[in-house]
């Protein structure tokens, strides 16, 4: 986010809290809008209400699970309720068939599994698939999760995001060795991500499971900020290759553009 899309999102946040319900609200939308942690006085200087106040409703959302504080005790950050309530909301809003559709023509064009991923926490989270009809096949259902250091989709989320941003996320979960391709360092892993943004995809070859390739594309967003979804076609090693993969992107590209088309109408409706 832009300090000129940071300030105007802020000017919204300080004119939402007309009632007392709408005050928790913002503070809510003030610490979901943007990646960072925020002390108690920045909250008060972005909602403009006094000091105790605030404080006091800092503690009502962290005691309801909607904020979690940091281990400094000062700085506060989306709690595990409101990840959650965010996460339902993307697996069962009304664009749920629109998007459908658009990976349901992917997997008949590419003849293999696609799906729509979204970044939650150290996680990547299914938010739908489609399977193909090929007899040997990988099942993932909706709502499942898979890591995101060894998912091609994990890796092009990463890949947009700073270092600094990065280091903050990969600070707090293990890079666990699932296969022998498995990255397991820090240092392997951003030279793996230089290429996947240079790229512009991002490949999973046996990285998370035996036997299993992906290849993944961001679905970006129209403002052109850091985008929280990505949608990748999935096969086994017998029938995909990175040399057939590279032919499925135009296809995962016209997917993305037309997922990223879907979000767009959604919010301007």
């Amino acid at each position: 986010m832009t300090e000129k899309q940071a300030k105007v999102r802020e000017s919204k946040v300080k004119n939402a809290g007309d009632t007392p319900t709408m005050r928790l609200f913002s503070i809510l939308e003030l610490i979901a809008s943007q990646d960072r942690m925020f002390a108690l006085q920045d909250v008060v200087d972005a909602i403009e209400l006094p000091k105790p106040t605030v404080h006091r409703m800092l503690q009502q959302l962290e005691g309801a699970g909607m904020l979690a504080r940091d281990t400094d005790g000062r700085h506060y950050c989306v709690g595990g309720r409101l990840r959650r309530l965010a996460e339902d909301l993307l697996l069962n809003d009304t664009k749920y068939g629109a998007r459908r559709a658009v990976l349901r023509n992917l997997g008949n064009e590419l003849g293999e599994s696609c799906n729509l991923t979204a970044l939650s926490g150290g996680e990547v989270l299914y938010l739908d698939r489609v399977e193909t009809e090929a007899p040997l096949r990988f099942y993932l259902r909706p709502g499942s999760r898979v890591p995101i250091h060894c998912s091609a989709s994990g890796k092009v989320l990463l890949a947009q995001m700073s270092p600094a941003q990065r280091r903050r996320l990969l600070a707090e979960i293990s890079l666990e060795s699932y296969t022998k391709n498995t990255i397991t360092t820090l240092d392997e892993l951003e030279k793996e991500l230089a290429l996947v943004k240079e790229c512009g995809y991002a490949f999973d070859n046996e990285e998370f499971l035996p036997g299993l390739f992906c290849v993944a594309v961001l679905v970006p967003r129209a403002d052109g900020g850091r985008s929280n979804m990505a949608v990748a076609m999935q096969a086994p090693v017998m029938r995909m290759t990175p040399d057939k993969a590279l032919l499925c992107l135009p296809a995962l590209k016209r997917a993305a553009t037309a997922l990223a088309k879907i979000e767009t109408q959604g919010h301007s409706e």
